[in-house]
């Protein structure tokens, strides 16, 4: 199959490229460098000529009030897109309990996002991932001062990229889930114990300051992030991830 992946050049959109073509598909890289343009919608047909599936793995240049406003816009250049040219499958990448934190706007611009590709005419999947291993070390420099780290509670399950890409892939692959795959990672934490970790790994001695109010995973209640029953489940623990990095 000949697949568009949008953001095809990100963290896990080239690895998306590189499991698609390495199975025999061909999968294209799409992005502003490409010529593409999701917000004005330039360079779209180009990029969805022939294409009988398209993964959009783009995401809001902030995390903040201008959220949805993007992804409203990049999804109804998206979806009209995909109709004009009979896309098959329409993918994006979302997240785990995104519903559930109501308290974060870019959240809640992400379950806005599937309600667009769910109320559209085009065949659809949606995945749905719990947070990254690689985005846990830039979670706490947002928090973080020279007398330490504060962190709140918040329960997480996160997992690997090179996770994440593989269940993003086999859906591509694959025929229109016209539903949502959830997948984590096998191991729940709670956010100030594994900054614990993280900061163990590093050799940093820095405390971790259990906070409540600290940083964007505060808004989170009780489990909303962690995977309920029927998730898909992958094996790569943080620790093995960390040691991997060595």
């Amino acid at each position: 199959m000949k697949i568009a992946v949008i953001g095809g050049t990100g963290l896990i959109g080239s690895q998306v490229v590189k499991i698609l073509n390495a199975a025999g598909h061909e999968a294209v890289p799409q992005s502003p460098s490409t010529g593409l343009d999701l917000l004005s919608g330039q360079g779209l047909d180009e990029a969805l000529e022939g294409a009988d599936v398209v993964a959009n793995l783009s995401n809001s240049p902030t995390f903040d009030d201008a959220s949805p406003a993007f992804f409203r816009t990049t999804m109804d250049n998206l979806i009209g897109a995909a109709a004009k040219h009979g896309v098959g499958n329409v993918v994006i990448l979302s997240i785990v309990g995104a519903e559930l934190v109501p308290d974060l706007v870019y959240y809640q611009a992400k379950v806005l996002q599937e309600d667009l590709l769910k109320a559209g005419p085009v065949p659809w999947s949606i995945v749905r991932a719990t947070q990254f291993f690689e985005f846990m070390p830039s979670v706490m420099t947002w928090v973080a001062d020279e007398n330490g780290v504060h962190l709140p509670a918040t329960p997480i399950q996160p997992m690997a990229s090179a996770e994440v890409a593989a269940q993003v892939a086999d859906v591509c692959a694959g025929p229109a889930l016209n539903g949502t795959r959830n997948i984590a990672g096998p191991e729940v934490f709670r956010l100030d114990e594994l900054g614990k970790i993280i900061l163990a790994a590093q050799g940093d001695h820095r405390p971790v300051v259990t906070d409540d109010t600290a940083g964007m995973f505060a808004a989170a209640p009780g489990d909303a992030l962690i995977a309920k029953e029927g998730a898909v489940i992958t094996s790569t623990t943080f620790r093995d991830w960390l040691a991997s990095r060595r």
